[in-house]
Formats: C-alpha cells, structure tokens, sequence
C-alpha cells in the first residue's frame, strides 16, 4: 500500500466553481465575506471568480470589481478564463494566477467556450507563455455528449499542452464520473512523462466518488485538490455536473489519515454551513452535517 505524502494542498473553488451555477445571486460583499472566512480557516490558495460572458454565467459579472476588493495578505487568488478576452481581463485585474480550461473533446469544448479542442490548444500555446498561466484539461475522465475519454487522448492532449512547460497540470473530472482507477491511472501516467510538473486533481461528487477519487490521486502523486465548502458547485455547460467534493469532507479524510493541509477543520463546518444558508438550500457535504470526530478532536499528531 502507497503511503500518503505528510501535507497536501487544498484549493478552496466555493467562490468560483462553488456558486457560477447557482440560481440565487450572491452580493459582492457576500462573495467577499466568503472569500475572508475561507483564509480564515486556512484557505491559501483560492478560485475566486471566472472572467466569462454575465449572460452565460451572471454569477460572476462582478468578476473585476471582486479583484479589486480582494483582501490582501498572504493568499493567493485564481481568476479563471475561457478565452483569450477573459485571459487578459484575468491578467488586467491583477489576480496571481490566470486558469485557462481547456476542454479534452470537441463537442463540450463548443459548448463550453465556443471553440474545439484543437484551437484551445493553439490559444494556449500562446496565453501559456504568461507565467500567470494555470491550465486545467476538462473533462479529462469524461464527457456528457461524447462519453468516453480514453487515455491515449487525454495523453495526447497532454503532450501539446506540455510544450509550454506550465509548473503545474490540473486535470478535471468535470462531469464525475471517474472512479479511483481511473484516477490512479491517469495521475501515473502523466508523472511518468512528466515527474516535475505538480499534479493538481479537480474533482467532482456527481456520482459519490470524488472523495475516494481524492484519497487515489493522493497515493498516486497529485500535490493539490481542488474543492469546495459544503460541496456545492457545478458546470453550467454540463447537464447533471453536480457539486464539487466538499472542503471540511477532504480536511476531514486527509486529517485523520495523518495528512496536514493547514485548514481549520471546525472553522471550515462553520463556513460551509454559512454558505449553505446563504444559497438558501441543503448543501451536499456530510461532513457539515455528523460534524468532526471526536467532538473536539485533538490536533493532528497529538493521538
């Protein structure tokens, strides 16, 4: 059996992935207080808003006046992009880091961004240059229209996006549909070809898999999750892509497995179930619900 690494990273996404596909529109400030109650409970690393069309995803048409009211410390903060417009409103808004998606079928990469595989590939040949850019390949594990995504094209695809040397890959099961196979798979044969580049897993619970998915990319050398407060969260552009794995569910998983990510657990129950009230709606997450173990659990490696 693979033993896990000591510490993992968790990017914090509920303000970004965690509410786009949400019916009721949160204020900026909400988005705001969301954002500070994350760093406070150890958020270091966020996805704080996507620079896309208001009329596709009205949820983030204050995408610019959220960055410049951001808190400022030692947080790092992602704005997401779709296209070449929306790169360089990423860039123009002064976010640390630019996550440019590019999607691994033709037919969702249409619907989502308006373009095919291959010319996301070409924009990004040249958007990969900036040393902001991030790049995340959707529907890496699977596609609502086209189905199966086999391996020898994610690989492919991995391949032409790699001639820009990015310092880290995340790879999204944007549909959930991926098992801890094809996670493990997947995540060994992209370290193999390139064992210097971080590894960052965006996972999804749509089919109660995301957090045996998490623990699979863990052992097989990812070094960063993407998730979500309350587990809230889907794709607009694709039917039936529930949430995201929950932030507290991972922190709790990783923490009694012996795994440090520097969050709080009790604060992060606290901010999903403030969120959750929020969005006016029962969020997925379970953790939020049977609450930590024990009760007032002691810190890590103090058993």
């Amino acid at each position: 059996m693979s033993i896990p690494p000591p510490s993992t990273e968790i990017i914090e996404v509920s303000p970004r992935d965690g509410i786009q596909n949400e019916q009721t529109l949160l204020s900026l400030d909400t988005k705001l207080a969301l954002i500070t109650r994350a760093i406070a409970a150890g958020a270091r690393r966020l996805e704080v808003t996507s620079f896309v069309s208001p009329a596709r995803v009205p949820q983030m048409a204050d995408a610019a006046e959220l960055a410049a009211r951001l808190p400022q410390g030692n947080a790092r903060y992602i704005g997401l992009a779709l296209n070449a417009k929306g790169f360089q409103r990423a860039l123009d808004a002064n976010l640390h880091e630019v996550n440019f998606v590019l999607v691994a079928t033709d037919t969702f990469s249409l619907r989502n961004q308006g373009m095919t595989t291959t010319d996301a590939l070409a924009l990004w040949s040249g958007l990969g240059q900036e040393p902001k850019a991030r790049l995340t390949i959707g529907a890496a594990f699977g596609c609502p229209f086209e189905g199966e995504v086999p391996l020898t094209k994610l690989l492919h695809i991995v391949e032409q996006a790699m001639r820009t040397n990015p310092p880290e890959l995340a790879i999204a099961d944007t549909i959930g549909v991926a098992t801890p196979r094809d996670v493990t798979e997947r995540v060994t044969a992209i370290r193999r070809e390139y064992p210097q580049t971080r590894i960052r897993l965006h996972l999804h619970n749509t089919r109660n898999t995301g957090i045996a998915n998490a623990w699979a990319g863990l052992l097989a050398g990812a070094t960063a999750f993407d998730a979500s407060f309350g587990g809230v969260g889907g794709c607009p552009f694709a039917p039936k892509a529930t949430g995201n794995i929950a932030t507290e569910d991972l922190i709790y998983l990783l923490h009694r497995s012996g795994v440090t990510t520097g969050y709080d657990l009790g604060a992060s129950i606290e901010t999903a179930t403030w969120l959750e009230t929020r969005l006016g709606h029962t969020a997925p997450g379970m953790v939020m619900k049977a609450g930590p173990f024990p009760a007032n659990p002691a810190p890590v490696g103090a058993r």
